[in-house]
């Protein structure tokens, strides 16, 4: 993978296109979930609002687009972000954001911090897991490219079955 493309040739507009469709899924997400960004959890975004901020998104994408390695982690990041803003955003929305946050907030009370911590930092892990064997195959296996493969279809196959017990479970 290059270091550095030249603008407006097709790995950069591949690149731009990347970008653009992976922040466009986490600002969609984040106006769906919180229109007027009560639940906003990055201060930075929140301060710049929806306008500003979907400004600074498109400079941003128009910058990284030069830089493959950076393009793909901050495209996996925000695509990561946004489906797991899409999880809950139909709840946020229905309950209102005000209402949500102080539901949450609440919830969050009524459970021993111990339990709470333990279950984020698996969570965490776990997540960081699937990205640490994805970087160690990728650099060190014996045949990376089947091994990524097989991670690939686990993460495919993972979404297909939150999909299919989730309608089931409906």
């Amino acid at each position: 993978m290059p270091d550095f493309v030249e603008f407006a040739s097709p790995s950069y507009g591949l690149l731009l296109l990347l970008l653009l469709l992976a922040r466009g899924m986490d600002v969609l997400s984040t106006r769906i979930a919180t229109p007027n960004l009560v639940l906003e959890g990055n201060p930075i975004a929140k301060r710049l609002g929806w306008k500003w901020g979907i400004v600074v998104n498109l400079g941003i994408c128009l910058v990284l687009a030069f830089w493959p390695m950076p393009a793909i982690v901050i495209s996996t990041t925000s695509v990561l972000v946004a489906a797991r803003n899409f999880q809950s955003a139909w709840l946020m929305r229905s309950m209102g954001e005000q209402l949500y946050r102080d539901w949450h907030v609440a919830r969050v009370q009524e459970t021993s911090a111990t339990l709470f911590l333990f279950c984020l930092f698996a969570q965490t892990l776990l997540t960081a897991g699937v990205g640490a064997a994805i970087v160690y195959f990728g650099v060190r296996g014996s045949d990376p490219s089947q091994v990524l493969l097989a991670i690939g279809i686990g993460i495919i196959a993972y979404a297909g079955a939150v999909l299919f017990l989730t309608l089931l479970a409906l």
